[in-house]
C-alpha cells in the first residue's frame, strides 16, 4: 500500500471512530471502558496520521 493509500486508510478508521464514540456518548448508559478504549485507538491514530504527514512532507 502506498503511503498516500495508508494515511486515506486510517482517515477513515478515525472517522469511524468518531462516530462510534458519538453512538456510545448517545446512550445513558454508556461503557465508560469502551469509551475510553475508543478514545485511546482514535489517538493512536491520530498521531501515526501526524507522523506520516510529516514522512509524506519530506519526500
Amino acid at each position: 500500500m502506498s503511503l498516500q493509500g495508508h494515511i486515506v486508510e486510517l482517515q477513515r478508521r478515525h472517522e469511524a471512530i468518531e462516530k462510534e464514540i458519538e453512538k456510545e456518548q448517545l446512550h445513558p448508559n454508556s461503557d465508560e471502558k469502551r469509551l475510553h478504549e475508543l478514545k485511546r485507538k482514535k489517538l493512536q491514530i491520530k498521531d501515526e496520521l501526524a507522523k506520516l504527514s510529516i514522512s509524506e512532507t519530506r519526500h
